[in-house]
């Protein structure tokens, strides 16, 4: 089915998407290409913001695409990203299922513009947020969960489970690459490394993200101004 996010919101889209999650879920032998996909050989660079966090995660995805528009078209829709912000861009019935009540923008919100280092990014109203941790604006976000120093099984030298970024490179004259980068530590207690373990969080987020990025990349090049032939 051709991404469009015109019917993102459609029951026969949303249908498709809980086809994929439960396909990709049992097909754990696709788990390189999923956490691989559309990244180039010498993606990441390691010298991008927020790879050192996790200096050794149980597992780790980069995902990537071309967007035929400059960064400054693309930046706007990241930094709004968030639960009760921009929402995800993905399919949001399906997030709604869950309780996340995302509304996705198809435009870009003035009042989510202005994000900083300690702010907080939700997926979801009852779940604990994610922390801005590094911002380098026009380029990079990185998000991170909360230390977890109070969760059963942790200790000082905890720091954080999860690292979620965004970078923005420019590829073309006229276009830029988005990637997308996750690492994970499986969580501190048992019940965390049950909830995050990457047998079902790894394919879940890949089908979410792929549309994400998807949607990001649409919406971008439909804003972007025509360059003269």
């Amino acid at each position: 089915m051709r991404h469009s996010r015109s019917s993102q919101r459609s029951f026969g889209r949303t249908i498709w998407a809980f086809a994929q999650i439960i396909y990709h879920v049992f097909a754990p032998w696709r788990s390189k290409w999923r956490t691989r996909w559309g990244a180039r050989p010498d993606e990441p660079d390691r010298a991008l913001l927020g790879e050192d966090l996790i200096a050794e995660p149980a597992w780790d995805f980069t995902h990537a695409v071309s967007i035929a528009a400059p960064t400054t078209e693309v930046w706007p829709w990241i930094v709004q990203i968030g639960q009760g912000r921009g929402g995800f861009y993905s399919f949001e019935r399906l997030e709604n299922l869950i309780g996340c009540h995302i509304t996705n923008a198809d435009s870009v919100l003035p009042q989510f513009q202005d994000l900083a280092v300690g702010d907080e990014i939700r997926l979801h109203p009852t779940a604990p947020p994610l922390l801005v941790t590094m911002l380098d604006p026009g380029r990079s976000i990185v998000l991170t969960s909360k230390p977890g120093v109070d969760a059963p099984g942790a200790d000082a030298t905890h720091t954080t489970d999860t690292m979620w970024a965004f970078h923005l490179l420019p590829d073309t004259p006229s276009g830029c690459r988005l990637i997308e980068r996750g690492k994970g530590q499986n969580g501190v207690s048992m019940a965390e490394r049950l909830f995050f373990s990457p047998l079902w969080l790894e394919p879940v987020g890949f089908v979410m993200s792929r549309e994400m990025l998807l949607a990001i990349k649409e919406r971008a090049e439909a804003a972007a101004p025509e360059l003269p032939s």
